[in-house]
């Protein structure tokens, strides 16, 4: 079940706040801890606040800061892209999202206001968000003043676009709808997109949500209230420019509305009161005075000694352009609106099928998890129960670039293994020094720890003939030595090949840290960072020809290994064939390890075999394994073996630009894990954050 919604919209003055105070009243039905995030808002004016935001913290008394409850200006994004930093954009967006998430049950997020006319980045970044937020996307439009054949191409048109990107679409609702076209709306959007027809509503429009009080005209026109203060909160449902005299315009008044003319106009002025008295003519909600004239001193002492007057506001703008200025005024539901959030409330449950919105929101299907997501949750998650980590390859400059960036954000404690002189020359060089002031630095060499390391080799050893001189000799080399630190538990784990081969960084641990218990094979598995999703592929880089056995061994560590970094593992044992029909030595081997697996794990969603296009494409495994939990919807991939493993993992980062992490190898009693010689800093970051986090799950066993 999705615990979170992003509403988005199409164009301005959708009517959001109606569908937000709709679904918040939906949500808190369930449970009382609602959060409220927009990762992108207007600046509002000095001391207040983003008028949605306000609306539903103060309307509902949600206990969230103000401060958590948004990431930035819209400005402020602008800026950043315009700058090529749309990823610390991103990353500041998930960062506050999982901290109110992880204050509430259920986060309602509201996109951005298009108030400037919208623009196609600013669609983009509304997509991307819902994308790495993991946020089933619910669309918000006006039909004001449109055909029924535009609303319905606007709404297929965003579906779409949504869809391109990557989201989810709960559904659409159509606001602000005439009753003129309503019913047509509804039948045509029936028609037209069956495939969402449970969540597709059509709301019609109602003058009180889509009239500004006769305060939200002050302050935005910059009136002065001459008269009436005391009414500030009535309607204006529409504005009239009164030029005619008496008896003409007083045909043309029409209910609510605000009537502008020009300050010296007095017989205006007490005829239109005086018709707001008469039942013979409709309440009017006000007047605007315009030229910055005001009545004559008898009229004002006339009006100053009425009871109940209606507000008569002043600007010192001429009719023309105080009419111009008007149109731009606009309505807001604010926490004070108790009569339009009624309404709104009253609109939203009679017409949204609110029983097939909650059924679809346990219903969507796991999406999996963006790499910035996955990447933000292990560095949280590392940084919960902080380890200490060896890295034997000091030397490396970018070794010494990712050591600066794990400490300076308190996400491991380090020891870099080197010459210490030359360790320090290369930070000196880099301008790391204060960022690596609590680095701990050992030179296998010179270390005090080197006889008592080597007494513990030659225990572990001695079967092979080993001796002082040889261990002594052995624990010289960097790999060897960090390998006994995590043994020892001097370190939690290690990560190295950024200049060494896999073999080299394995072999210790191959030889003396071993395999946990129920465990015969040490494997991997590469986390694949897809643009949408994050895969877990093993075991693509250790064991050659797996046994069946194995291959079952292989699977269930790499189910534990996803489930430990938030992947919710849906197993594929991929071989060249589906189902039961496949015949050949290779094929009975996965269906057999299949079968080992369940027996062992039962609790596991496992499914082989597979081939690769059935364990990802829900089409095709519609038609060749259908009613399969896997099928379509594999997240853990187990390749049958170490050829075809590690081509596919190559093929699948260079053809679509995924980033490999890994190897990270499993089914050791302590982690240590292998970087690839063309590693990046961020490579380095995140394979010392998953090793961290392998360190806790051990400790925790």
């Amino acid at each position: 079940m999705t615990n979170s919604i992003y509403i988005t919209t199409t164009e301005p003055y959708s009517g959001k706040s109606l569908v937000s105070l709709g679904i918040t009243e939906l949500l808190l039905r369930r449970t009382p801890n609602v959060g409220i995030f927009r990762p992108v808002i207007e600046a509002p004016p000095a001391k207040q606040c983003d008028k949605n935001i306000d609306l539903l913290l103060n309307y509902y008394h949600l206990d969230i800061d103000y401060a958590d409850t948004y990431a930035f200006y819209r400005k402020d994004v602008s800026d950043l892209i315009a700058e090529g930093r749309y990823d610390e954009v991103l990353d500041r967006i998930i960062a506050k999202y999982k901290n109110l998430e992880s204050q509430c049950d259920f986060v309602l997020c509201i996109g951005s206001d298009f108030e400037e006319g919208g623009s196609a980045m600013e669609f983009n970044y509304n997509a991307d968000i819902a994308r790495h937020l993991g946020s089933p996307v619910l669309i918000v439009t006006s039909a004001v003043d449109q055909t029924v054949e535009e609303v319905i191409n606007k709404v297929k048109i965003a579906q779409e676009a949504f869809e391109d990107a990557g989201c989810q679409i709960l559904g659409a609702i159509v606001n602000r709808t005439d009753l003129e076209i309503m019913y047509d709306l509804i039948e045509a959007l029936e028609d037209e997109m069956p495939e969402t027809h449970a969540l597709l509503s059509v709301i019609p429009a109602r003058d009180m949500l889509s009239s500004p009080t006769l305060r939200e005209v002050a302050e935005y026109m910059g009136a002065r209230v001459l008269y009436g203060a005391d009414q500030l909160d009535l309607l204006a449902y529409n504005y009239l420019v009164i030029a005619m005299n008496i008896p003409n315009y007083l045909l043309h008044l029409t209910n609510n509305a605000l009537l502008i003319t020009p300050g010296d106009r007095c017989e205006v002025i007490l005829s239109a009161l005086q018709a707001h008295q008469s039942q013979n003519y409709p309440k009017i909600a006000g007047l605007l005075l315009t030229g910055g004239l005001h009545p004559e001193p008898a009229v004002d002492r006339l009006l100053a000694g009425l009871s109940d007057i209606l507000p008569i506001l002043s600007v010192p703008t001429d009719t023309y352009q105080t009419a111009m200025n008007i149109g731009h005024v606009r309505s807001y539901i604010t926490a004070e609106s108790i009569d339009k959030i009624k309404l709104s409330l009253r609109l939203f449950d009679r017409h949204v099928n609110t029983r097939a919105l909650e059924e679809q929101l346990t219903k969507l299907p796991d999406q999996g998890i963006t790499p910035k997501m996955f990447i933000y949750n292990l560095i949280q998650k590392a940084k919960e129960d902080k380890k200490h980590i060896v890295l034997p390859e000091g030397t490396d400059e970018r070794i010494i670039r990712a050591a600066a960036n794990l400490l300076r954000n308190n996400v491991v404690d380090l020891t870099l293994l080197g010459d210490a002189d030359e360790i320090n020359a290369i930070i000196y060089n880099l301008g790391l020094k204060k960022q690596l002031q609590g680095v701990s630095i050992i030179n296998p060499l010179n270390s005090p720890k080197i006889e008592e390391y080597a007494q513990t080799l030659i225990e572990l050893r001695k079967h092979k003939g080993m001796n002082m001189d040889m261990a002594t000799d052995q624990l010289t080399d960097v790999s060897y030595f960090g390998t006994m630190m995590v043994f020892k538990g001097d370190a939690d784990g290690m990560v190295s090949g950024a200049a060494h081969t896999t073999q080299h960084t394995i072999r210790p641990a191959l030889q003396f840290v071993k395999t946990k218990p129920g465990f015969s094979v040490v494997s991997s598995v590469f986390f694949m960072a897809l643009p949408d999703r994050v895969l877990v592929y093993g075991d693509c880089a250790v064991n050659p020809n797996p046994t069946a056995e194995q291959l079952a061994e292989i699977a269930i560590a790499s189910a534990d290994t996803s489930r430990a970094f938030g992947i919710n593992p849906r197993i594929a044992m991929l071989s060249y064939s589906s189902g039961a029909s496949g015949i050949g030595e290779d094929v009975v081997r996965v269906r057999e390890a299949t079968k080992i697996a369940r027996e062992r794990r039962p609790d596991l969603i496992l499914e082989g075999p597979l081939q690769y296009d059935a364990a990802v494409s829900p089409e095709v495994a519609a038609t060749k394994m259908p009613g399969s939990e896997v099928a379509g919807l594999a997240t853990v991939f187990i390749f049958p073996d170490l050829n075809t493993g590690n081509n596919t993992y190559k093929a699948v980062q260079r053809e679509t630009g995924a980033i490999a992490i890994g190897p990270v190898l499993q089914g050791l009693n302590k982690p240590v894990n292998d970087l690839s010689r063309g590693c990046t800093v961020d490579d380095i970051i995140n394979t010392v954050a998953i090793t961290a986090v392998q360190a806790q799950q051990s400790q925790a066993a």
